[in-house]
C-alpha cells in the first residue's frame, strides 16, 4: 500500500509523538507496520507476552488514529 506524502508525513509526525510517550509500544507499531511482522512475531522479538502485545496493538492503534483524525489534531494558531 503507497500512501499519499502529506498521509505519508502525518503518520511519521504521529508516530514520533507517540513515540515520545510510548516508546515501546511504538516499536510494536514498526515492528507491524514498516517490517511486516505478525503480532506473534513482533512479541517474541519484544519479549513480551501475546496478550500485552494485544493490548498495546490496540491501544496504538487507537491513539494513532485518533491522532490521524481531524479531532486529533491541535488547532491552528
Amino acid at each position: 500500500m503507497t500512501l499519499p506524502p502529506e498521509d505519508l508525513l502525518a503518520l511519521n509526525e504521529a508516530l514520533t509523538r507517540f513515540a515520545a510517550e510510548e516508546p515501546a509500544k511504538a516499536e510494536l507499531v514498526k515492528l507491524r507496520y514498516f517490517a511486516g511482522f505478525s503480532l506473534d512475531e513482533a512479541a517474541d522479538l519484544l519479549g513480551i507476552s501475546r496478550a500485552t502485545a494485544k493490548r498495546h496493538w490496540a491501544y496504538a492503534r487507537a491513539w494513532l488514529s485518533c491522532a490521524l483524525t481531524d479531532e486529533g489534531r491541535p488547532e491552528p494558531a
